[in-house]
């Protein structure tokens, strides 16, 4: 049974939800009064934001029935707004992108769609419109964190895993920076591996696992990052334990890393997961503590912080 509390709750985001689906014109049968519904709209949206996008991931984006999605999109094929090819990973997925007639429908929708929201804020105060803005972008972020967390290991670098780096690089301020192509070929190296974590389809966090020449069975971590807003659910603790089950499967035995004094939460989590202080290892300019933690081989990966 709802409690009080509870109920009015659901009761002012059920008004809210009344409130802009009508404000915005969602109950209309056309989106912005053009020639696609809102569901169809959506899909070519996300299409032409992710080329290449699947209809897996377009079901798990949009949480929409899969027969329902698949007769979407065969219609946009017939109308030759969307282009598919196989997918050279998996024989059983399309890839889907735009063909130049979609993009233009989109770029009309585009356009439609920020005149239709301009219109809304033209009225406000500047005041307002920033205090709209701010409460959506908490408002987003608090169901965000709500989300399952995943982690991924990339099989091939991407625009996310460079945004999530320079956004690392940009808050640690970071100076010697990996050049154009570096992270294809940790991806691509022995021991080694970028992982990505997601709430729903944003990126949260990354590290990286780099191998290390100058001793046989070793690698080091780097770029271990979250984003602020998404702390305090274990993300970091979730990349570190991905990383060494990696690390265990490709028979390493130590894992080395390097922070600064500055890095006093980093320290302790490190210091917690059972890293352990050690000479220098390399000639960062930045490094200040430097850290190792031996690899403990084991099927239970719960072994691997203690």
């Amino acid at each position: 049974m709802l409690h009080g509390s509870r109920r009015e709750h659901i009761a002012a985001v059920r008004e809210f939800n009344r409130f802009y689906t009508a404000r915005l014109g969602l109950l209309r049968k056309r989106h912005l009064d053009g020639e696609f519904s809102l569901t169809e709209a959506r899909v070519l949206y996300e299409i032409g934001a992710a080329p290449n996008v699947t209809a897996s991931t377009l079901h798990n984006t949009l949480h929409l029935d899969p027969g329902y999605l698949s007769r979407l999109l065969a219609t946009m094929m017939r109308r030759k707004l969307v282009r598919h090819k196989t997918s050279p990973a998996d024989g059983r997925e399309k890839l889907l992108t735009l063909s130049s007639l979609g993009e233009r429908k989109v770029d009309q929708l585009n356009h439609q769609s920020a005149l239709q929201i301009h219109g809304v804020l033209d009225s406000l105060s500047e005041a307002d419109r920033e205090t709209v803005v701010s409460s959506l972008s908490q408002v987003r972020r608090i169901l965000i964190r709500a989300q399952p967390i995943r982690i991924v290991q990339l099989t091939k670098e991407n625009q996310a895993a460079q945004a999530i780096l320079q956004e690392y690089y940009e808050t640690v301020n970071v100076l010697v920076r990996d050049k154009p192509g570096a992270v294809q070929a940790i991806i691509d190296a022995t021991a080694s591996g970028v992982w990505l974590a997601y709430i729903g389809k944003e990126v949260v966090g990354c590290v990286v696992l780099r191998r290390l020449e100058f001793t046989a069975k070793s690698s080091e971590c780097k770029r271990l990052y979250v984003k602020p807003w998404a702390r305090g659910r274990g993300i970091a603790d979730k990349l570190l334990d991905a990383q060494e089950i990696h690390a265990r499967k490709e028979g390493l035995e130590w894992i080395y890393l390097d922070s600064y004094d500055d890095l006093k939460t980093a320290i302790a989590l490190y210091e917690r997961r059972g890293y352990e202080r050690c000479e220098r290892y390399n000639d960062n300019p930045q490094a200040t503590v430097f850290m190792r933690k031996k690899v403990i081989r084991s099927k239970d990966p719960s072994r691997a912080n203690t």
